[in-house]
């Protein structure tokens, strides 16, 4: 968990995943720099001062996801980056790269090799010896997203969710998501971040894991310990663009896409 950091229109929560967000609890503000703290109101871009860690890890994923990434556009990078270069916005322009020219599968399939890449050899094998798919190893990894996915999501904090009819701190509510927020993409939001995310999870490390993005707010609640639904029974499967701030958009399609391909 900590060496991985990253993961992702109401969805209203599946009832079987009953939310309750406390008044008080575990949050991090991760260095928001707007003068209430929280992130900017829907339709603003919300301003973070990031520090060396979060650069750090833009950085390295960056790197690592620029290996499967189109070459940047004529003029866009006149030079090659070094290690301090990037910024979130770098790291959501390779993103973007990485899709161009890829299938909804093949995209997944980059996050999905980028993630084994931080790993040493054997690293799954032993995350699930560590933290078998019991109600303490979810509530653990619950705790451990707040601090270390921070830098790809915004601020976030564990609430209480149910599963299996049984109810515990496994959830996580990310109050607006900074990864779907700068790329206004439905698209990157599934293929890069929701879908790989729980695949690694729950097939890689054997915990699972389900995703449920809020397209109205951009904010998400990750449900550790609960199955995620088959992609095709999967909402955001219908989902369409964000017409008006994504530049991959096509608003005479229903659904996204990015998401069909």
């Amino acid at each position: 968990m900590v060496v991985l950091s990253l993961q992702v229109v109401q969805f209203r929560p599946p009832r079987h995943l009953p939310l309750q967000r406390p008044s008080t609890g575990c949050v991090i503000r991760c260095g928001i720099a707007e003068p209430s703290g929280e992130p900017a109101p829907l339709g603003q871009k919300t301003r973070y001062n990031d520090g060396f860690f979060e650069k750090a890890f833009m950085t390295l994923f960056a790197r690592k996801m620029g290996k499967f990434a189109a070459s940047p556009k004529a003029g866009t990078e006149a030079k090659k980056k070094g290690w301090w270069d990037y910024d979130y916005e770098s790291f959501v322009d390779v993103s973007k790269r990485v899709m161009q020219g890829r299938s909804r599968t093949q995209q997944q399939q980059v996050v999905r090799e980028v993630l084994l890449s931080m790993l040493p050899p054997g690293a799954p094998a032993q995350f699930r010896k560590l933290f078998p798919p019991t109600k303490w190893a979810a509530e653990f990894n619950a705790a451990l997203t707040v601090p270390f996915f921070h830098w790809l999501v915004g601020p976030s904090e564990v609430v209480e969710v149910e599963v299996n009819g049984v109810k515990q701190r496994s959830g996580v509510h990310i109050k607006k998501c900074r990864y779907l927020e700068n790329s206004g993409c439905v698209g990157m939001c599934v293929n890069m971040c929701k879908i790989p995310t729980q695949d690694f999870f729950t097939n890689e490390f054997g915990l699972p894991l389900t995703m449920i993005p809020n397209f109205e707010d951009m904010s998400c609640d990750m449900v550790y310990g609960q199955v995620p639904s088959p992609f095709e029974e999967d909402p955001v499967s219908k989902q369409s663009c964000f017409s008006d701030i994504c530049s991959m958009a096509n608003p005479s399609s229903s659904v996204c896409p990015k998401l069909q391909a």
